[in-house]
């Protein structure tokens, strides 16, 4: 019975070391959006969107997730203090 929980204790320790955090999905900029199936945000291009939305009845549309985001803003460029009196 030792030998079994032994072998479980490290059959889970290789698991758990061997395995890698998953990967974030990208946020695309363009969404399909329709009052039946909602929003749909996997297109990286206007165009792909309005390829795949024509003739559907959908609409494209900016993803709100990217345009409402704030974006950091770079810090300001300091001036040196050398003085030219």
């Amino acid at each position: 019975m030792r030998n079994v929980m032994l072998a479980l204790l490290a059959v889970g320790t290789i698991s758990a070391v061997a395995s890698s955090p998953a990967a974030a999905a990208p946020a695309y900029p363009y969404c399909i959006q329709s009052q039946q199936f909602g929003t749909d945000c996997s297109y990286p291009t206007y165009n792909a969107c309005l390829a795949t939305a024509s003739g559907r009845g959908v609409e494209c549309i900016v993803n709100p997730r990217l345009a409402f985001d704030p974006q950091p803003y770079a810090e300001p460029r300091r001036q040196s203090r050398r003085g030219y009196y």
